[in-house]
């Protein structure tokens, strides 16, 4: 069995309101487009800060509020689609920047809205096959470099990391994971240029059928196909993730799903007939953060007392790829 042990998280200094990003936004009503995702202010890395510098923060915090040591780390993995660079992994620097043992293994793994989730499986998979005791899971992104300074997109999105220990023993346990992905959304959220494919930047632009401006330089989303996606896909995610634990839904005490905007998440959860008093919707200070949203709202509800000893709480997460997956936490 493999459980969580530790969660800390991290927001960066820099903390832009919907007034500051109007100023910037001449061509969005920013206050109107922020009632609807449900986001007032969002944490914006400097320009000399990195996801791994983020991430690093998070496990240093991690490292001092639960007294763990760094020699107990055997294992360090990272979620992000924004490593500090191609080569080499982003996970492997940060084992050197906090003196984790070289015995310790380290990869970054590319994923974003459900690498959170993805990686509470591959952690725990390494833990309950014996290969490692102690797995340092990252997750961190600064999304809005990727975002044109005149893209509406910029409401929406906020920069934070977190670090969670995956070990043997915990306060949480994790079970089992149901999944899935399909590559053929990949254009509807992309950044096209600048990888091995596009490797240059061409300034090109054009016009979806929605009427919104394709830039691809920069971050592209489809938001009307991954609205559906999203309909489509996570009921039916809930409902596997369920039976794949042997539960139902009455034995689930809370949700924390991705924090992908707020009017998507009241369509899911109506769609899903979940309760609102069991289901997590908190965006207002931080925007969405990719792969950070859904430890975010664990140790925002942690801190609250939210979760009690005996809870159940179905955690998923959806996104680019797309993909999907999720679990259930059972809490000591």
């Amino acid at each position: 069995m493999a459980f969580i042990k530790a969660i800390s998280t991290y927001t960066p200094p820099k903390c832009v309101d919907n007034a500051q990003l109007q100023e910037e936004l001449s061509n969005c009503e920013v206050a109107k487009t922020a009632k609807g995702v449900g986001v007032e202010s969002r944490h914006i890395a400097s320009e000399d800060m990195t996801a791994g510098d983020m991430a690093e923060e998070a496990a240093r915090k991690l490292f001092a509020e639960y007294g763990i040591s760094k020699d107990e780390v055997d294992f360090v993995i990272m979620a992000t689609q924004s490593p500090d660079y191609f080569l080499p992994p982003t996970a492997c620097i940060i084992q050197d920047k906090l003196g984790i043992p070289t015995t310790a293994g380290a990869f970054d793994f590319d994923l974003g809205c459900s690498g959170y989730v993805y990686g509470l499986a591959i952690a725990g998979s390494f833990v309950d096959s014996g290969l490692a005791k102690n797995v340092l899971l990252l997750t961190g992104d600064t999304i809005t470099r990727f975002i044109h300074p005149e893209d509406n997109n910029r409401v929406l999105f906020g920069e934070a990391a977190s670090a969670t220990i995956v070990s043997g023993d915990g306060f949480a346990e994790i079970g089992k994971f149901e999944k899935g992905s399909d590559g053929s959304g990949a254009d509807c959220l992309i950044v096209k240029n600048g990888a091995a494919r596009h490797l240059t930047h061409t300034g090109a632009e054009s016009v979806d059928n929605e009427g919104n401006k394709r830039r691809d330089d920069y971050f592209y989303m489809d938001g009307a196909t991954v609205f559906n996606f999203t309909i489509d896909r996570v009921p039916l995610l809930v409902k596997n993730t369920l039976k794949v634990n042997g539960m139902v839904a009455e034995d689930i005490n809370y949700y924390v799903f991705h924090q992908a905007n707020k009017f998507m998440l009241n369509t899911i959860r109506k769609v899903c007939g979940l309760p609102k008093d069991k289901f997590y919707v908190n965006l207002e200070t931080t925007g969405n953060t990719t792969s950070t949203t859904v430890p975010l709202g664990l140790k925002d509800c942690l801190e609250k007392g939210t979760f009690k000893s005996g809870d159940k709480v179905l955690v998923a997460g959806f996104g680019v790829g797309l993909s999907w997956a999720g679990t259930v936490l059972s809490f000591k």
